[in-house]
């Protein structure tokens, strides 16, 4: 079975290839490189030329051992990611400390770090990372060489104007950090939430295909199981009534067993052909009753109406659309007090099902973030009594989003809203087909008593 389980996703989700930062690192160390040997012979400022390439060259010395110690493709922990942000937090420090502190021009590269963590790692790590940089901001204000000038004079910037830079790499820090995170989450919450959705509808599509399997296993056995009767009724032919009881009474079991396998080949087989035309083609109605039945026996009760100035359209069955209909159909179910209403209705343009629960409703984040993963208004105890009945993403809110998601994939529009009529409360789902689009791909009813076959009666359940 598919492991559909998204918490996979996210764990994985944050893991960073260290190539990523070995090359982030060079990128770094080549223009820092580039700005003290610009600075020292190419201005001719007056810079500590050793001490700032003993700083790079560390910088250099940590990215061999890393290349040497572990593979490209090696992922990191956030731990030791954030470790080696760290450390180029601090080593950049360093660098401005021997070259004017704040008073440098480049010490808005403090940002950096800071902003690579907040797009690759947890929210803890990132606001430790921030502090840091904070704290050697603070620090680099407060004590630092002077800022590298001409040889014939010294330049010495206001204090106001060096407390501007650190309130500038302040507000910039809580800025960027805040804003990559957002964007970076919601990119990730949508990736993974995508991903789930990929494995639902597999599993889904591998369960509605068991029955041509099944049919085509039944059309491979039938001819060793007719070999297998022939050469029975041969063997009784032969031995005739002289056989021992012993191996009459084995060739009689032979043959009933031979026959109780075709009989359930029989079955097997009337999956194929007309028949896998009429379970892969159902009309509207069958439809809403096949998603109505599992629930009969949930105490709730379940009004039912289908009804049309038309000729009740057919639909080919989808996988994804009966997973993501049975999916909010649930939803009403379980929130509802006593009553679930399925209405469905059909003209020459258009196809509607809507859905309605005397519930408490939806919420406002959920009507206000419809179609957003991980968004849910159920409770822990609720969420996990539905995972441990094996619903995808219970309780993490990625249930309305597959469902949304792959029923929008057919072209439906799906509407979320809370009851508004006086005396009324609940949650009111309405998914919506143009009519073309909902019939495209139905086969043909070609016998004629499907025209006149009325709907399956509101206590049978259709077939699957």
């Amino acid at each position: 079975m598919l492991d559909t389980d998204p918490s996979g996703f996210v764990r994985d989700a944050r893991h960073l290839r260290l190539d990523t930062f070995v090359r982030l690192r060079w990128l770094a160390i080549t223009g820092q490189s580039a700005a003290v040997v610009g600075a020292q012979f190419g201005l001719g400022l007056g810079l500590p030329f050793g001490w700032c390439f003993l700083a790079i060259a560390a910088s250099s010395w940590l990215n061999l051992g890393l290349r040497i110690r572990f593979p490209a493709s090696y992922r990191l922990s956030a731990d030791s990611a954030a470790l080696l942000l760290a450390f180029d937090i601090v080593q950049l420090a360093v660098l401005l400390f021997l070259t004017g502190g704040l008073q440098n021009p480049f010490s808005l590269l403090f940002l950096a770090p800071v902003l690579i963590s907040a797009t690759a790692l947890p929210p803890e790590r990132t606001l430790a990372l921030g502090l840091l940089a904070i704290g050697l901001a603070t620090l680099l204000a407060l004590v630092h060489r002077p800022l590298p000038w001409f040889a014939d004079g010294r330049i010495e910037l206001p204090f106001l104007y060096v407390s501007g830079v650190w309130t500038a790499i302040l507000l910039g820090t809580a800025f960027t950090g805040v804003y990559a995170w957002r964007v970076s989450e919601e990119t990730r919450q949508l990736a993974q939430a995508l991903a789930a959705t990929e494995l639902v509808l597999a599993r889904e599509q591998h369960l509605s295909q068991l029955d041509g399997l099944a049919a085509a296993a039944a059309h491979e056995l039938g001819t060793p199981l007719g070999t297998i009767m022939v050469v029975t009724k041969e063997l009784v032919r032969q031995l005739g009534p002289d056989a021992p009881p012993a191996v009459a009474e084995d060739l009689q079991l032979l043959r009933e067993q031979v026959d109780r396998c075709r009989g359930i080949l029989s079955k097997l087989t009337s999956l194929d052909g007309d028949g896998a035309g009429f379970l892969e083609t159902l009309s509207f109605s069958h439809l809403i009753e096949e998603l109505v039945a599992p629930h009969r026996a949930m105490g709730i009760a379940l009004d039912i109406s289908s009804q049309g100035d038309a000729p009740e359209p057919d639909c080919r069955r989808n996988a994804g659309v009966m997973f993501g209909l049975g999916n909010i159909l649930d939803n009403a179910v379980d929130f509802a007090d006593a009553r679930v209403v399925i209405e469905g209705r059909w003209t020459l343009d258009r196809v509607t099902l809507e859905i309605r629960d005397d519930g408490p409703g939806f919420s406002a984040e959920v009507l206000l973030r419809a179609g957003e993963p991980y968004v849910t208004t159920r409770s822990p105890d609720r969420g996990a009594g539905q995972a441990q009945g094996g619903t995808v993403g219970a309780g993490l809110g990625l249930g309305l989003f597959i469902a949304k998601t792959l029923i929008e994939r057919s072209g439906a529009q799906i509407t979320l809203s809370n009851a508004s009529a006086p005396g009324t409360h609940g949650a009111q789902v309405r998914i919506s087909w143009a009519r073309h689009i909902f019939e495209r791909g139905a086969a043909l009813r070609h016998a004629p008593e499907f025209g006149t076959r009325p709907p399956l009666p509101a206590g049978d359940v259709a077939p699957i």
